[in-house]
C-alpha cells in the first residue's frame, strides 16, 4: 500500500513539475515503444499529428495579433536615448542569422520530412524570390492567415498596427487581451508537448530507424555550435568595436550571471529581474537599463535568428533546393526581423519558420513538420538559445551605454 502511494506520489510530482522534464520523459518512452514494438510506435503517431496541427492551426493568428497589438500600444517619441542600444541589438540579430547561414553552408543538415501533398515550386533566382515578397504582402489578410502566408500576415499586422497608433486606449487594451488571451492558448497547447512528443518521437523512429537520432544530434550540433560562435566570438567583436577594450570579462560576467539561469528557466521575459540586477551591479544607468531590458527581452534575438535560419535551410537541403548568395543575405534580413517578432512562449522562434521557409515556396505542410522537428530538440535548443539571447541583452545595453559613462562594473 505504501509502495503504491509513494508511486502515485512521484506520477503527480511529474505531472504537476517542469515542462523540461515531462518532455524528456514523452520522448524517451518513444522511442522506447518504437524499439519495442513499432507497429504500436506508429499508430500513436496521431498524437503527433494532433499536437502539429494545434501548432499550425494557431500560429498564424497568433503572430497577425502580437505584431499588430505591439505596433499599436508603442508611444512616439518613447525611448529616443535608446538609439545606441537598439542599434547593438539589431545588428546582434542579424549577425546571428549570418553566421547561421555560413555555418549552414560549411555543415549542410538535411531532415527526415513526410512528402507532402502540395505542387512544391521553389524560385528560380533572386528576382523571383523578391517577386513572390511583393505578391504575398499584398495578400488578403484574411486569406493570409487561412493559408499561413507569414509574409502577408507581417505586412498586415504592421499596416494595421501603425493605423491603429492613434486609436482609443480601450481598442489597444482590447488587442493587448487578445494577443495575451492567444499567448495562454498557444501555453495550452504546449504542455500538451510530452504526449504530441512521445507520438511524433515514436513514429518517426519506428519509421525511419535509430538513423533518424543521428541526424537530429548533427541538428544540434549545428544549432548549437551556432549559437556559441555568436556568444564567445560575433558578440565580443561587436563590443570591442564599441567600447575599444577587451569584452570577454564583460561577456563571461554576462554569461555567468545571466545566461546559466536563463538555460534553465527558458524564458527571456523570467530572466528580467536577474538581468536588472546584473546592471545595477554593472553600474549602469537605472533610466536606460529598467528599458532596454524588458525590450531586449522581446526583439534581442541572435539564438533566435540562428534557429529560424539554420533549421530553413536544413529544410531547403531536404528537398533540394539551391541557394544561392543574394538569397541567402535575404533569408538573414528576414530571419532576423522574424526573430525580433518571435512570441513570448516557449519555442516561439520555432513558430516562425514557416515565415522564413515561405521565401523558397516551401508548402506550410512542410514547415510545421520542421516546427515539430524542432520541438523535439527544443529541451537543448531552446535552453541555449534564451541563454544567448538574455544573456546579450545585459552585453549590450552595458556596451551602449559604456560610450557616456564608463563602467563600474565588479568584473
Amino acid at each position: 500500500m505504501a509502495r503504491k502511494q509513494r508511486s502515485g506520489g512521484m506520477l503527480v510530482a511529474i505531472l504537476r513539475g517542469s515542462l523540461v522534464l515531462q518532455i524528456v520523459i514523452g520522448l524517451v518512452a518513444g522511442l522506447l515503444l518504437a524499439l519495442v514494438s513499432p507497429s504500436a510506435a506508429k499508430s500513436v503517431g496521431l498524437l503527433g499529428d494532433l499536437f502539429i496541427g494545434a501548432l499550425k492551426a494557431v500560429a498564424p493568428v497568433l503572430v497577425f495579433v502580437l505584431v499588430m497589438a505591439a505596433i499599436a500600444g508603442h508611444r512616439e517619441g518613447q525611448q529616443t536615448h535608446m538609439g545606441s542600444i537598439l542599434m547593438l541589438y539589431l545588428i546582434g540579430t542579424f549577425a546571428g542569422a549570418l553566421v547561421a547561414v555560413l555555418a549552414s553552408f560549411m555543415f549542410p543538415v538535411t531532415l527526415t520530412l513526410k512528402p507532402a501533398t502540395e505542387a512544391l515550386t521553389p524560385p528560380g533566382n533572386i528576382a523571383e524570390v523578391l517577386r513572390n515578397l511583393l505578391v504575398s504582402m499584398v495578400n488578403n489578410p484574411v486569406a493570409a492567415i487561412l493559408n499561413a502566408n507569414y509574409i502577408g500576415i507581417l505586412a498586415w499586422g504592421v499596416a494595421l498596427g501603425l493605423a491603429l497608433r492613434r486609436a482609443h486606449d480601450t481598442t489597444k487594451q482590447m488587442l493587448a487581451n487578445f494577443g495575451d488571451a492567444l499567448v495562454k492558448l498557444v501555453y495550452a497547447v504546449i504542455r500538451t508537448a510530452p504526449i504530441g512528443l512521445f507520438g511524433l518521437m515514436a513514429a518517426t523512429i519506428a519509421s525511419t530507424g535509430l538513423g533518424a537520432l543521428l541526424e537530429y544530434a548533427r541538428l544540434i550540433a549545428l544549432l548549437v555550435g551556432s549559437m556559441l560562435f555568436v556568444a564567445l566570438v560575433v558578440n565580443p567583436l561587436i563590443v570591442f568595436l564599441k567600447i575599444r577594450r577587451n569584452p570577454y570579462p564583460l561577456v563571461f560576467t554576462c554569461l555567468r550571471e545571466s545566461g546559466i539561469t536563463a538555460f534553465f528557466t527558458r524564458s527571456s521575459a523570467a530572466n528580467i529581474p536577474v538581468n536588472l540586477a546584473l546592471c545595477e551591479k554593472l553600474g549602469l544607468p537605472e533610466e536606460t537599463y529598467t528599458v532596454s531590458i524588458p525590450l531586449g527581452a522581446t526583439i534581442n534575438m541572435a539564438g533566435a535568428a540562428v534557429t529560424i535560419t539554420v533549421l530553413t535551410l536544413a529544410t531547403v537541403n531536404t528537398l533540394g533546393i539551391a541557394v544561392d548568395i543574394p538569397t541567402a543575405l535575404l533569408l538573414s534580413i528576414v530571419a532576423a526581423v522574424a526573430a525580433c517578432g518571435a512570441s513570448g512562449v516557449a519555442g516561439g522562434s520555432l513558430l516562425l519558420i514557416p515565415l522564413a521557409a515561405s521565401l523558397f515556396g516551401i508548402p506550410d505542410a512542410i514547415a510545421m513538420q520542421v516546427v515539430g522537428v524542432g520541438f523535439i530538440i527544443g529541451v537543448l535548443q531552446d535552453s541555449t538559445e534564451t541563454a544567448l539571447n538574455s544573456s546579450t541583452d545585459v552585453l549590450f545595453t552595458a556596451a551602449g551605454t559604456d560610450a557616456k559613462r564608463k563602467l563600474t562594473a565588479h568584473l
